[in-house]
């Protein structure tokens, strides 16, 4: 019987850098079509890289060679790092069948196509041809080496960063545990990019910067919902069995799209009620006459995007949540909560260790310390992570408190 995966199994293989989980082709699907929708142009005569997929494994290598000619690529780009724990449970293209016929130890290569053509004359170019043409043209597989600091394949080695400055549009499912540093390399070298990470990272110290100045955004699909992932056969964590390909696939509720490739969706103007209709229909709101105002911020709490007063144009914090939703000529990000910036220009208070040891006191009658300027505050109450917007008109209007 499958054992349920649970996110706290997966960030600890995770931790372990033992994080290459491989995307399900109809997620890959949903997403990269999604695109297509407001501009069929996106990929056309693009250079599309997958720097963290075994040509061999890799669902996005699949999805982009089988899509080849109807996104118009101009080249596809794969690259798989030595040592990969989940390579070889499913070959695309098997070619290390020796002697014994089992798969010996793949090593680090990097597959390219320029063109997807009729390879076994049934009439269509697809996946297949993919596989006879790479198999008659070895020299579309180049074997990949180590430096002296990166094992070949790292996505920071030497002949990696060269195959990325050749691309375009970045697209894959880079190792979380590595999010930050892959993400630093992409704006580094000015790349578009389509890839997976943790929700968790919006409010990372090297990630919100890139959300908030809209540089980098949420995908299309997926968010607040998790995905499924095909996992390493060894793997004894997991949701289930696929029933066609015999995969371990487990769910990390977590994960999400993001990208700075733009799509109508992230245009679509969000429908707000005024300040009095929410305080009348809102649940969450009954009872009250006003909306809660943090005790250490000069903004007002919303405790989901529904509830944003459309007649407000003060800073408000919102759920993470708010980000699927976030239109960037409806508002604008002005800061997070997740920071203990003491000159964060929206912060009113700073707690002092004594003050955080009252409000302990006054909550629980007994000695203790919470810290408070770590997040939002009302009624001693920590809130959960937020993130600090207000609406495009009110720009103007909205004052910043001098320090």
């Amino acid at each position: 019987m499958a054992k349920k995966a649970n996110n706290q199994g997966m960030v600890k293989a995770r931790g372990a850098k033992q994080d290459e989980f491989y995307t399900q082709y109809v997620d890959i699907q949903k997403e990269v079509e999604a695109y297509l929708e407001s501009d069929p142009d996106t990929f056309r005569g693009k250079v599309v890289y997958c720097n963290c997929d075994d040509p061999f494994e890799s669902n996005f290598f699949k999805y982009f060679a089988g899509k080849f000619n109807t996104l118009g690529l101009r080249k596809l780009i794969a690259t798989s790092f030595d040592g990969s724990p989940i390579a070889g449970q499913g070959t695309l293209f098997p070619e290390y069948n020796e002697g014994n016929g089992k798969r010996q130890k793949p090593k680090a290569l990097a597959v390219t196509l320029d063109r997807v053509r009729d390879e076994d004359g049934d009439g269509a170019a697809n996946v297949t041809d993919v596989e006879l043409f790479l198999k008659r043209n070895k020299a579309a597989r180049v074997a990949l080496r180590a430096d002296p600091k990166y094992p070949g394949g790292d996505f920071r080695s030497a002949e990696c960063v060269e195959l990325l400055k050749q691309a375009d549009i970045v697209v894959t499912n880079p190792p979380f545990s590595l999010f930050k540093e892959y993400v630093a390399q992409l704006v580094q070298h000015g790349k578009k990019f389509l890839i997976i990470g943790n929700t968790n990272s919006i409010t990372y110290l090297e990630i919100f910067p890139l959300i908030k100045n809209n540089e980098m955004w949420l995908g299309c699909t997926n968010f607040n919902v998790g995905m499924f992932f095909e996992v390493p056969h060894n793997w004894d964590r997991f949701h289930h069995i696929d029933e066609e390909t015999g995969r371990k696939i487990a769910r990390v509720s977590t994960s999400c799209w993001y990208t700075n490739l733009d799509h109508g969706r992230r245009h679509q103007p969000l429908s707000l009620m005024t300040t009095a209709e929410n305080l009348k229909f809102s649940k969450n709101l009954s009872g009250k006459s006003a909306y809660d105002h943090y005790e250490n911020y000069d903004a007002i709490e919303v405790g989901t995007y529904k509830e944003i007063p459309s007649d407000y144009d003060g800073v408000m914090g919102v759920p993470v949540t708010f980000l699927d939703k976030y239109n960037p000529d409806q508002f604008e990000i002005v800061g997070t909560l997740e920071s203990s910036d003491p000159d964060n220009p929206y912060r009113t208070r700073w707690y002092s260790a004594q003050d955080q040891k009252d409000a302990f006191f006054r909550r629980f009658g007994r000695t203790g310390s919470i810290p408070l300027n770590m997040s939002g505050v009302i009624n001693d109450v920590k809130v959960f992570k937020r993130i600090l917007i207000r609406q495009r008109r009110g720009t103007a209007h909205a004052k910043v408190r001098e320090k």
